[in-house]
């Protein structure tokens, strides 16, 4: 798993950092907002650690930035601001949690290993159902034990419907979370993986909401 470390205090970042690799994620640090940004901009994470007063572009401004760009990657603040107003500004903000410094690092792994849990992030399969799932191994869709390569797009549209299957997907977020970094798709390359998607799974698995987006039916 590919987190994303914000976080300005060199010795706490080299703490951090060294800790979370020696769990096995596979971490990239920055110290600003700015260099955060470019960063998220240009590849993709599953976790993202904002530490909120650091340099350039806040903690909260770059979330506040990210989602106004329809870019949805669970999200902990550690941070020393500990009092109400900051931590409902966090959650209002898109947060998933909240962690207030001084913290014990296995109460980080405790709430990173939640998000895991609650994100499907700590599982090689994304259940589709009682008979199907995605194999994020092997790239494959797994559909009464046959295996279907699917391309790596196909994929990631499949499995970003199904993380956030409770909710409508306008074009923009899924451009915004899917195609990170290279050229974004025009509508009618979308309405293609749309289509593909539907020949895999059914032409009812996905709802074209006209005007709004699209909305997994699972």
């Amino acid at each position: 798993m590919k987190i994303l470390l914000l976080e300005d205090d060199v010795i706490l970042s080299e703490i951090l950092y060294e800790h979370l690799s020696e769990k096995g994620y596979e971490v990239t640090s920055v110290y600003d907002g700015e260099d955060a940004y470019e960063k998220i901009i240009e590849s993709r994470f599953d976790l993202m650690l904002f530490d909120v007063n650091v340099p350039l572009l806040n903690g909260f401004e770059l979330l506040k930035l990210l989602k106004e760009q329809h870019v949805n990657i669970p999200t902990i603040f550690i941070t020393s601001l500990d009092s109400a107003y900051d931590l409902k500004r966090g959650f209002d903000l898109g947060c998933d949690d909240y962690l207030k410094k001084p913290f014990d690092l296995m109460e980080l792994d405790v709430r990173i290993e939640h998000l895991l849990r609650v994100h499907s992030l700590n599982s090689s399969h994304v259940v589709i159902d009682a008979n199907s799932y995605l194999d994020r191994l092997t790239y494959e869709l797994v559909k009464d034990e046959q295996r279907v390569k699917l391309s790596k797009k196909d994929f990631q549209i499949i499995e970003y419907f199904l993380l956030h299957r409770d909710k409508i997907i306008s074009h923009d977020e899924l451009a915004a979370n899917i195609w990170i970094d290279s050229e974004l798709p025009s509508d009618s390359t979308l309405r293609t993986y749309i289509k593909n998607i539907r020949i895999y799974l059914g032409k009812d698995f996905i709802t074209t909401i006209k005007g709004v987006g699209y909305r997994v039916n699972i």
